[in-house]
């Protein structure tokens, strides 16, 4: 499927591809999760008007207001509507026709959706998760939350922030590619603007980001779904998701930062109409934030029993963080200093976030101290805090809304209601928030205050619905806008130096006529013919395909990201309602956990059914998808550097292998940390030989030496000789899955199953993850068994064949690292 339906049609939006569409479904969703998380906070605010509450909730329905506001604003709003401005504009401002790989990218919007989708079920399952947005364990288990009696909605929210780290994992990859790899011509990384510049630097951090909190969920799905217990013990099982929580967290809070920061300064280079003030420095500071992001997370855990030592050196990884935030500030404060300011609606949203940034910058060194973190932690100055920091972002999103509006919509807006509804945000803002440090000494989270408390938990309470009013300014601004607004230019604003400003209003289906180049020193648009010399790149860098595909007509349509999204969440769903299923089986072996509190939930046929439908729907499109011939033309010229030597999907496919490192390297670090809290020497080896491990380390480094030859095959287009390599490592992945079927069933026998104890839980789920890998391996090498028997596919073109073999490589070395420390230390 390759024709585009027009926007007017719901199939349109259903199939496309196309960047400029999934932004505008990522900004339209991301808005109404804003929505939904907003009404839960104007419940709980609602609340807190008097202490111990105005009983408008209940006790569990308070917890679970306050979770899940945290959780769809921290997940499915701030990130997602960051995400739609950048799907929309960094091809646009880098000189690209689309992103590197297009159904990835409509693929990733879907299970976005779908997570949302999933977690909003998750209310009418009984109750949705209430043991606040960081889960901290053991709230997070069932065992230690009896007022979840049925499990199945904390299931589903744990499974749809599963789906979500999955959306964010696949769009990381893509926009790393697409930026490293289709940059315009002339346009060196210095030289990118600044939105994409912090685009840039969010993804990288992402891709590490999230893959520890995605080993941290599924272990505690683990938990919740097979009733293992990594987090249900008294053996550092709090310590643990602590560290695996918080080296996201932290991390976090500048993943959702860092676009709003781009739009800061590319709102205050527009509007001042000078450029960037110190340019290179405040890029150099951003890249020392970003990797210093993933060095402080301790700060959080300093009232946990980590020594005294440890916490003083994650103090001064605090405090050295900061200081490239203040050249960061100084330069935009300097640059309106040299400017000419124009408070036009963009501007006024750019400066009030500053401002806001500014406030929680100063009120979070406090937290950086530990012994002031004492007094403050679990405390209203730290939501105060908190919110000054993540909504200053927000404050800068919203006026990147009114920046590309224009752009987005081909209308301009009324700036009276513009500047109206600022003032609102901005008032109603600092009237929630600023008096809750006034009564900082309330506990978060918690609706019973003393008496003396009341007057600034009410001026918070009425800021809130200020603070929400302004947003419904914002819809009916934007409406308006839509309706009744003039025509916009290319460009409405002067001093704009972007190259989305260079295009029509909105910008046409592929975005350029010509082809973008910077070599001149400026934007312009060249037309190529085939006797032009490159003028770019060096011509022998350039592989046959992307010389050949230059032309190719770029395919905009498809409907099987769709159908993956949606098989996915279906089998999502099911997943949610197998826990009563684990406990009847666990307490048919005769041997079942020694607790089962708060896991009582009644057994539904419809869960099961609905798990096998979604592997069967994920099946089939998935199969469709890789039949599919979707064009997508590399760039013939571009800026690569620096890895010009390397096609689109060889590079993503590193990169994805770069995050699926950090997820196993968070789950064995979590055996080893758990096992130096119990004792090393003291920690019960689960295998019951040494053998059944030796024997499969030999059979899959013979299946990575098979993978090699089928690549040699490939490269000779040797038919024959392929299918026999690939049928061998076919082969001997399923001797590695009959070897370790035959241990499992060997354990099983004794009675000694994954909630047998905490090792065996360590044991089944991490080899079991790796065996999950594993079969994902071998349902990929029968997909290219068919491929080549049924159209020859890989003779022509070997790269698959290779992209296949770096992941089997991959799956084999994790082995080689498991298997001493599970067989034979």
């Amino acid at each position: 499927m390759s024709d585009l339906p027009p926007k007017t049609s719901l199939r349109r939006w259903l199939v496309t591809t196309n960047h400029k569409d999934v932004g505008i479904l990522y900004l339209v969703t991301a808005l109404f999760f804003l929505v939904l998380g907003g009404i839960m906070a104007l419940l709980f605010r609602a609340h807190l008007w008097e202490s111990g509450g105005t009983g408008l909730l209940t006790e569990n329905q308070f917890n679970q207001a306050v979770s899940t506001h945290g959780l769809l604003m921290v997940f499915w709003f701030l990130s997602p509507i960051a995400s739609g401005f950048a799907n929309y504009f960094v091809p646009l401002q880098i000189g690209a026709k689309d992103l590197a790989f297009p159904r990835l990218n409509a693929l990733s919007y879907w299970f976005y959706l779908f997570s949302g989708i999933l977690f909003g079920i998750s209310f009418f399952q009984g109750s949705s998760f209430s043991g606040g947005w960081t889960m901290y364990a053991p709230l997070n288990v069932p065992m230690y939350t009896p007022a979840l009696e049925a499990t199945t909605g904390g299931n589903g929210a744990v499974l749809a922030l599963i789906l979500f780290v999955l959306s964010i994992t696949l769009g990381s990859v893509n926009f790393i590619t697409t930026i490293h790899r289709s940059r315009a011509e002339g346009l060196g990384l210095w030289n990118m603007p600044m939105f994409t510049w912090t685009w840039l630097l969010t993804v990288w951090m992402m891709l590490f980001a999230f893959a520890a909190l995605l080993a941290a969920l599924l272990l505690q799905a683990s938990d919740r779904i097979l009733l293992t217990q990594y987090f249900a013990t008294d053996q550092g099982s709090g310590l643990l998701w602590a560290h695996l929580f918080w080296f996201f967290g932290h991390p976090e809070v500048y993943i959702v930062f860092f676009p709003a920061l781009g739009i800061m300064l590319e709102a205050f280079q527009t509007f001042t109409g000078r450029r960037l003030v110190g340019r290179k420095w405040v890029i150099i500071a951003m890249v020392l934030i970003a990797v210093q992001s993933f060095l402080v997370w301790m700060h959080h855990m300093f009232l946990t029993t980590i020594n005294l030592e440890i916490k003083t050196l994650f103090m001064a990884t605090t405090i050295g963080i900061s200081l490239p935030f203040d050249l960061i500030v100084f330069a935009l404060i300097y640059t309106m200093v040299k400017g000419r300011v124009r408070m036009t609606t963009p501007f006024l949203f750019s400066l009030g976030a500053l401002v806001l940034f500014i406030l929680g910058g100063i009120t979070g060194v406090f937290l950086g101290a530990v012994v002031l973190d004492y007094e403050f932690r679990g405390t209203y100055w730290v939501v105060a805090h908190f919110h000054y920091v993540m909504a200053s972002g927000v404050t800068a999103l919203v006026g990147g809304l009114y920046y590309w509006w224009p752009k987005l919509t081909g209308r301009m807006y009324s700036e009276t209601l513009g500047k109206l509804n600022f003032a609102v945000y901005f008032v109603g803002f600092n009237l929630l928030y600023f008096p809750q440090f006034l009564a900082w000494e309330t506990p978060r989270r918690v609706f019973h205050y003393t008496e003396g408390l009341q007057l600034y938990h009410q001026l918070s309470t009425v800021g809130a619905f200020v603070f929400g009013a302004s947003f419904l300014i914002l819809f009916a601004t934007l409406a308006h806008s839509l309706v009744a607004g003039p025509r916009a230019p290319e460009n409405p604003w002067e001093f704009s130096r972007t190259a989305e400003w260079a295009v029509p209003s909105p910008p046409p289906l592929e975005n350029w006529d010509g082809r973008p180049s910077y070599a001149s020193g400026s934007l312009e648009f060249v037309e190529d013919s085939a006797a032009q010399p490159d003028g770019g790149v060096a011509h022998e860098n350039r592989t046959a395909s992307e010389a050949a595909g230059g032309g190719e007509h770029a395919d905009h349509a498809s409907i099987w990201p769709l159908g993956v999204g949606l098989g996915t969440f279906v089998f999502f769903l099911g997943l949610t309602g197998i826990t009563p299923y684990t406990i009847g089986f666990a307490e048919g072996t005769g041997v079942p956990p020694e607790a089962l509190t708060g896991t009582s939930a009644e057994q539904s046929v419809l869960y099961p059914i609905l798990t096998v439908l979604g592997v069967a729907i994920m099946g089939y499109t998935l199969f469709e998808f890789g039949r599919e011939r979707f064009v997508v033309p590399e760039m013939a010229i571009a800026e690569r550097w620096p890895v010009e030597g390397v096609g689109n999907t060889k590079f993503g496919v590193w990169v994805f292998l770069a995050s699926d490192v950090v997820v196993f390297g968070a789950i064995i670090g979590a055996y080893i940390f758990m096992r130096l809290h119990a004792g090393w020497g003291d920690w019960t080896r689960v295998p019951f030989a040494s053998w059944p491990g030796l024997l499969n380390t030999y059979i899959l480094l013979t299946s990575s030496f098979t993978v090699v030859l089928a690549l040699v095959m490939a490269e000779r287009k040797n038919k024959r000789g392929l299918l026999a390599t690939l049928g061998a490592t076919l082969g001997l992945g399923l001797a590695f899955m009959g070897v370790k079927g035959y241990e499992y069933s060997v354990k099983f026998a004794d009675g000694e199953y994954w909630w047998y104890g905490l090792e065996y839980s360590i044991y089944y789920v991490t080899t079991g993850m790796h065996a999950l890998h594993v079969i994902f391996g071998l349902l990929i090498a029968g997909f290219m068994i068919y491929r080549v028997w049924s159209i020859d596919a890989y003779l022509e073109d070997h790269r698959p064949v290779e992209f296949f073999g770096l992941y089997w490589h991959f799956v084999d070395i994790v082995w080689v690292i498991l298997f001493p420390l599970f067989y034979l230390m």
